[in-house]
């Protein structure tokens, strides 16, 4: 099975910006051979405060997607928080994702299994691996057996999140591919009182040690300029490191797969 990479800015901030970072990825995906999917965001439906920028809405942002799938023939991946969602964005994303806070919302998940499309579910930060097999059952009894398992951090106290590695090893034994969320991993929710703050310079080193560990793939968030981002700046990639990463990674995922 190829790596995957699902990468991109967390939220839609305008259409020069999303064609700008879509095309610079496209570039550097070009150099490996991975399965990879564009990710932006057309709706923040849980940041942390009422005037923090939620992004264009989904008329408008699904429709700067398909201008990046038109224009760059990338594969794309975008979150949906309500069930009427679902058939709508998948008439433009090839992964439906469904966010880490809602992975047990029933509805939200037989509906977006309906669509046929790949189904990406980030595992809450409360809960355990194995209790995942339950969000699995959901899916396969609707019909639908593309799925994808993330491991996105644990909460660990307050405004702290722990990665347990042994995490991706209890997902696999679902049969499914496990990506390993590297960004949102390094988030501290709510830490900066009215937003989430995060480091991103532990991304690289939890990224090698899932890879290393068996993760099927990486999910980042990736910006030109982090600290202007308008959502997930603290945990963000800047843009200009990601081929360097992405070279590092896949040299350990190509190690671990001739074991």
């Amino acid at each position: 099975m190829k790596f995957i990479i699902i990468a991109g800015p967390c939220v839609i901030e305008s259409e020069d910006m999303i064609m700008e970072i879509a095309g610079q990825m496209k570039d550097i995906i070009s150099k490996y051979d991975v399965d990879y999917y564009f990710k932006a965001s057309f709706d923040k439906a849980n940041r942390t405060s009422l005037s923090s920028y939620r992004g264009p809405g989904m008329e408008k942002g699904l429709g700067i997607l398909k201008k990046v799938k038109q224009k760059y023939g990338l594969k794309i991946c975008t979150d949906i928080h309500e069930p009427w969602q679902a058939q709508r964005a998948a008439e433009v994303a090839d992964i439906i994702q469904i966010p880490a806070f809602l992975c047990r919302q029933t509805d939200l998940l037989t509906a977006a299994a309906r669509t046929g499309r790949m189904i990406n579910i980030k595992k809450g930060q409360f809960m355990a691996p194995w209790d995942m097999q339950h969000v699995v059952e959901k899916i396969r009894m609707s019909g639908n057996s593309k799925i994808m398992l993330s491991e996105r951090g644990t909460s660990f106290g307050y405004n702290t999140l722990v990665v347990d590695m042994t995490s991706i090893i209890e997902m696999q034994k679902n049969k499914v591919p496990v990506i390993f969320d590297a960004t949102h991993s390094v988030q501290k929710p709510g830490g900066n009182g009215t937003s989430t703050g995060g480091n991103r310079g532990y991304v690289e080193y939890l990224a090698k040690a899932a890879v290393a560990a068996g993760a099927d793939g990486l999910f980042m968030e990736v910006h030109p300029n982090p600290e202007e981002a308008l959502s997930d700046g603290p945990n963000s990639i800047r843009l200009k490191d990601v081929d360097r990463l992405l070279h590092n990674l896949i040299k350990i995922y190509e190690v671990v797969q001739k074991q």
